[in-house]
C-alpha cells in the first residue's frame, strides 16, 4: 500500500474532515481514503460541443423544419479594372 502526506492543509478543511469522519464513524485517515477513492472512481462526462449541448437543451421542445431556399448559380466575381 502506498502512503501520501498532505502538507499545508487549511485548519478549516481538517476540522471539517474530522467532523465528517466522526459522523460516519471512521477515522480521519479512513475518511480521507474514502473521499479520495470516490473522487478518482467517478468518470468525467464526455465533453460535448456547443451545438450538441444546445440540441440536448431544446430537444424536449421538438424540432423545427425550415424551408431552405433553392440554390442559385454563383454570380461572377467582381472585376477591379
Amino acid at each position: 500500500m502506498a502512503s501520501i502526506t498532505i502538507r499545508k492543509l487549511d485548519d478549516e478543511v481538517k476540522t471539517r474532515l474530522r467532523l465528517r469522519a466522526a459522523a460516519n464513524g471512521r477515522s480521519m485517515e479512513e475518511e480521507a481514503r474514502t473521499i479520495l477513492r470516490s473522487a478518482v472512481q467517478r468518470e468525467d462526462p464526455p465533453e460535448q460541443g456547443l451545438g450538441t449541448m444546445i440540441h440536448e437543451l431544446f430537444k424536449p421542445f421538438g424540432g423545427v423544419e425550415l424551408e431552405l431556399p433553392p440554390r442559385e448559380p454563383m454570380r461572377d466575381p467582381p472585376t477591379f479594372d
